[in-house]
């Protein structure tokens, strides 16, 4: 991870906006962004990742975010943040164009496609898993395909 005052900012607020919650295996949830963020190589992207379900996930908003960090920062976590109303892959496709979004995006989708974070989880089924597998698969290659465009 990169360490400037931008990125530490963004730890510490993705550290209390997530403090007491656990991902679906009982871990603590700021693990999942920290370990996107460890495969960051700039400072935005490091941002972002730790940044990137705060919306989706707290009470924070896009408005308090903005008077915190750059739009730089805000505009991929925008396209990150998928809407009640919007069909998961044209959500795939229109972060797709952002490169900070894909970049983060794919990040996110290789680390919940990683099983072994599920061991012993009784939530999900057999057949669950493989419906989000079929589905983060799916998600991964648009991405790659717009990646492979550029």
């Amino acid at each position: 991870m990169i360490y400037t005052e931008l990125t530490k900012k963004a730890l510490r607020l993705a550290y209390e906006a997530h403090t007491g919650q656990e991902d679906k295996a009982g871990i603590p949830y700021i693990c999942h962004p920290l370990h996107l963020a460890e495969q960051m190589n700039d400072e935005i992207s490091t941002c972002v990742a730790l940044l990137h379900d705060v919306v989706e996930d707290t009470d924070w908003t896009f408005e308090a975010l903005a008077d915190l960090f750059p739009e730089s920062v805000v505009g991929p976590l925008r396209l990150l943040t998928k809407g009640e109303e919007a069909h998961y892959f044209e959500y795939i496709r229109k972060l797709s164009h952002d490169p900070v979004a894909r970049k983060v995006k794919l990040a996110d989708l290789a680390h919940n496609s990683d099983l072994s974070r599920f061991a012993g989880c009784r939530e999900f089924h057999p057949s669950t898993m493989e419906t989000l597998l079929k589905r983060y698969s799916k998600a991964q290659k648009i991405l790659r395909e717009i990646e492979g465009d550029r």
